[in-house]
């Protein structure tokens, strides 16, 4: 989709591949992460879930994470979407939307990530994903804000969302300022 200007412009695949249209995030802060089942950083699922919590709580309606389920890292999600979506909510209690399993490089990186790629490219300058749980901060204004390594820990992220839904209700971009994007 090389028209899109936004996050909220791409409509990316749910667990029964249907199209999950990001247009309705609007107007809220989102944390992307691509994830994997069996990687040594899978336990972050339960700091993010954390966080999405927390930060539902004290903000709510302005914030989501957006769970992306990838296997090309060592091939560590090699599950059905419906064993991955079994899988993050049995073991991490996770609440937050667990979409279809996509690549994130190469030819068939599904166009959301090219464009996060493309808005925040990596360690100098490099366009591609390293590992799993690479994560994207998505302004409620739909542009790419800051990426983190796989190695961040969801919980030092933490006072930068804050930030970023603290500028967005300072500029009027919160779900009910979003009709104005």
């Amino acid at each position: 989709m090389s028209s899109a200007t936004t996050f909220y412009d791409f409509e990316p695949v749910d667990k029964k591949g249907t199209p999950y249209p990001l247009t309705p995030l609007k107007g809220k802060v989102v944390l992307v992460v691509n994830t994997a089942s069996k990687c040594g950083f899978t336990p972050q699922l339960k700091s993010l879930q954390a966080l999405h919590t927390s930060l539902t709580t004290a903000h709510p309606d302005k914030f989501t994470i957006l769970a992306f389920p990838c296997n090309q890292f060592g091939s560590q999600d090699p599950g059905s979407n419906d064993e991955i979506q079994s899988f993050c909510q049995v073991n991490y209690g996770v609440t937050f939307p667990v979409l279809g399993k996509v690549d994130v490089n190469g030819d068939t990186a599904a166009p959301v990530w090219q464009w996060l790629k493309s808005e925040m490219p990596g360690f100098m300058g490099m366009k591609r994903v390293k590992w799993n749980f690479e994560k994207f901060l998505i302004g409620a204004d739909g542009k790419v804000v800051q990426r983190w390594a796989s190695v961040t820990k969801p919980e030092s992220i933490r006072g930068a969302i804050e930030k970023e839904i603290e500028r967005a209700e300072k500029e009027g971009l919160g779900k009910e300022g979003a009709s104005q994007l």
